[in-house]
């Protein structure tokens, strides 16, 4: 019996899952590591690490609660970069949720597997916006209408780029992902 499409990566590779707010990037970690959304931490997955930025968020809800959305959101981010990065410094393949729409951070990132001898894959969940919009309704985390304005300006070049040929963040390979094909996804595999 077929188990379904996979995606296969060589070991120690680092492989960032980016989409725009509520394409459904978590959705896809979560089924496709058992995760339930509550996490603290990184979850390991054999020599794979699976960090989401609902773990950095989830971590940092315990202290920073009574503020306000926009001076949390700094810290998440940050916590989020920094674990991923301490992932790859350690030598294991990562899985991760990002937003993709920050180049500075995609050739950050990038510059980090290189440096320890691995590479940087890109799976790209390209959804309209208003299927992202309804997205983030359904989880109950609705960015407000300027952030996601900035994050569809900044979405639609790379996505256009990756889908073109043209320049994107240095990534060994690039795989782009509607729903319906990120739903079939059954496995995301290191060999």
């Amino acid at each position: 019996m077929d188990p379904g499409p996979a995606l296969r990566y060589p070991a120690g590779s680092l492989v960032l899952v980016a989409g725009l707010p509520g394409a459904g990037k978590s959705t896809l970690l979560n089924r496709l590591y058992g995760l339930r959304g509550d996490e603290t931490a990184p979850v390991c997955a054999g020599d794979v690490r699976v960090i989401d930025s609902g773990q950095s968020r989830n971590w940092w809800s315990r202290v920073l609660r009574p503020l306000p959305r926009r001076l949390r959101t700094p810290l998440v981010h940050a916590t989020h970069v920094w674990r991923v990065g301490r992932a790859i410094h350690a030598g294991h393949g990562v899985v991760a949720h990002t937003r993709g729409t920050w180049p500075h951070i995609l050739h950050l990132f990038a510059w980090l597997a290189r440096r320890h001898g691995h590479d940087l894959h890109l799976i790209l969940i390209d959804v309209d916006p208003g299927t992202a919009r309804a997205g983030q309704v359904a989880r109950g985390r609705v960015v407000t209408h300027t952030t996601f304005a900035r994050h569809c300006r900044r979405w639609r070049p790379i996505i256009a780029a990756a889908r073109g040929g043209g320049p994107l963040p240095p990534a060994a390979g690039v795989t782009i992902l509607d729903r319906d094909a990120a739903d079939k996804l059954q496995a995301i595999r290191f060999t």
